[in-house]
């Protein structure tokens, strides 16, 4: 652990914030890895220079996101508090709370999912195992089933678009495909449920689904993009 001269105490007025700052800022420098613990609760209010309900306001955030792991109880390593790794829900709760709040317009969704989705589908047609489409037809099978719910419907949608980011073996770009259809899920429901008849409107995505998986299967990325492209503008109405 760092010397206790490195922490900076605390100054402004929305404390917890500045709490979460520094020990962001300490994680960016390289000085906090995930498994490190940090210093007592007491003794890291002692060194920020803030009270311990503002230490643990920000604890409380920051182990919300997957950030840090209060683990309480007694023994060795009862009360104390260490350095996690980010849990992907947790990214995901901030983008659905940026989204309902009306920080992102429909159309800065609808572009970025575009620019995911095709980038996901051509190095999936370029990368995807045989394995990959296995589980991806298994999905698509699944999609067919004529009593599945528009919930149910729009969730193995979801597991679809995913599972294809996760062929290309970029974890960083499932993550992000995970997180954006989490955080659009509810949207998409309720675009599916407005539909005069749904379970008609469905015919038409299962073969556009078809499609794409068929040219990741035949390792042509350009058709794929091109056919992701046409199958959000369709969905949104924007083609």
């Amino acid at each position: 652990m760092s010397s206790a001269s490195a922490w900076e105490p605390v100054r402004r007025v929305r404390t917890y914030e500045q709490v979460m700052a520094q020990i962001e800022q300490r994680m960016l420098d390289g000085l906090l890895a995930p498994g490190d613990r940090l210093p007592s609760e007491r003794e890291l209010a002692q060194l920020l220079g803030v009270s311990r309900p503002s230490l643990r306001e920000a604890l409380r955030v920051l182990e919300a996101l997957g950030i840090v792991d209060v683990r309480p109880g007694r023994g060795p390593e009862g009360g104390t508090v260490f350095v996690g790794r980010p849990r992907e829900g947790g990214f995901a709760i901030l983008l659905k709370m940026q989204l309902a709040l009306g920080h992102f317009s429909d159309g800065d969704v609808i572009r970025t999912r575009l620019m995911l989705e095709e980038w996901s589908v051509a190095e999936a047609a370029r990368h995807a195992t045989g394995a990959d489409h296995v589980e991806l037809r298994r999905i698509l099978d699944l999609m067919d089933a004529p009593e599945l719910s528009a919930r149910d419907f729009n969730r193995l949608d979801t597991e679809f678009h995913v599972r294809i980011a996760e062929s290309t073996g970029n974890a960083l770009a499932s993550y992000l495909m995970s997180s954006l259809r989490t955080a659009i899920h509810r949207r998409m429901i309720d675009a599916s449920e407005r539909l005069d008849d749904w379970r008609r409107a469905c015919g038409p995505v299962r073969a556009e689904h078809r499609a794409i998986l068929e040219a990741i299967e035949e390792h042509d990325p350009e058709r794929a993009a091109a056919l992701v492209r046409d199958h959000i503008k369709d969905f949104y109405g924007t083609g």
